[in-house]
């Protein structure tokens, strides 16, 4: 059952939170991010990026102040004057109570009915891609070589070294080799457009797939590990639909697809204490594999907790 208030949906049964019951989880979350994000804030103030710790920052544009702001997600009231200021906030509205009354005591709730009017349209296409990556199983036969794809021909073209200030670990014309022979033994089958996009040309003559936006939901699959790193982007976009502990779940898994991707890449991450996964070698490879798999099964997870909120806000194309 629900009201409406100014046009907008309400829920009239929520979950009821008093000031002292939502305010130290609030808290807890905020300790937590600052933990997590301490490096990364200390190395913006003194403008010393690290190429694995940073990247969530700068890709996703996501800003650590963001994160620790706590939001219990739909369908949750808070009670106290602390609730009360995020009416400044976007996405929420006065709940009315049991009683109907806009004008009385009552809380705050997120404004669901809001939150989809205005990203509704904009989630769509996110929608179609967890949905379509959550009922496919996991390929684990790429190995990582996207990453090394990304600097094919780096010899003729330092232009394509996305982290030109690491060294690569096996040098230019060895990169290249690990990259041919993946191509010729059919590893070289990036399935996610937005690792693909850096490819240079010549890599891109050896990539038997051609991953774009408009293929993304038929060639998304859950083994991917940028595919997982973008559930965090679809997390985030959900806010303050998605309670934080999901989009705080979101970004640790992408921390640690993160990690993975840089390990197993070309580059020698040793100066940051980052030992490599040998993709070069069987055993490296199948090292990679088995990491892979375990991140997968988090991201369909996390996909599972996704996707209902994503139906609720997503306004069919018309």
């Amino acid at each position: 059952m629900h009201r409406t208030y100014r046009g907008r949906v309400l829920a009239t049964a929520p979950t009821v939170l008093a000031e002292d019951e939502w305010v130290p989880v609030a808290e807890e979350h905020r300790r937590a991010v600052e933990a997590l994000t301490a490096g990364h804030r200390e190395r913006a103030l003194a403008g010393e990026p690290h190429p694995v710790e940073d990247f969530l920052f700068t890709y996703y544009r996501f800003r650590p102040g963001q994160l620790a702001r706590w939001h219990p997600g739909a369908g949750v009231v808070l009670l106290g004057a602390a609730a009360r200021e995020r009416l400044a906030w976007r996405g929420y509205a006065r709940w009315a109570g049991p009683d109907g009354d806009v004008d009385g005591p009552g809380g705050v709730v997120v404004d669901a009915a809001g939150v989809a009017a205005s990203q509704g349209r904009r989630l769509g296409h996110v929608r179609d891609v967890v949905a379509a990556t959550r009922g496919r199983a996991p390929e684990l036969g790429c190995f990582g070589l996207h990453e090394w794809a990304m600097v094919h021909g780096s010899a003729a073209d330092p232009s394509v070294l996305r982290h030109e200030r690491q060294p690569l670990r096996l040098g230019a014309a060895g990169t290249d080799a690990v990259v041919e022979e993946g191509a010729r033994r059919g590893w070289l089958r990036c399935t996610h457009v937005d690792a693909f996009r850096f490819y240079p040309g010549s890599a891109v003559e050896l990539s038997p797939l051609r991953p774009a936006r408009d293929t993304q939901a038929a060639l998304e699959q859950p083994g991917c590990l940028h595919a997982g790193m973008d559930l965090y982007r679809a997390a985030f976009l959900l806010v303050p639909l998605a309670p934080s502990s999901l989009v705080l779940d979101a970004f640790r898994l992408a921390r640690d697809v993160r990690e993975l991707d840089m390990r197993a890449s070309p580059y020698d991450l040793s100066r940051y204490g980052r030992e490599p996964v040998r993709v070069e070698t069987s055993e490296g490879r199948a090292q990679y594999a088995t990491e892979q798999r375990a991140l997968a099964a988090r991201g369909q997870a996390l996909r599972d907790r996704l996707l209902p909120l994503l139906d609720a806000v997503v306004v069919p194309a018309r």
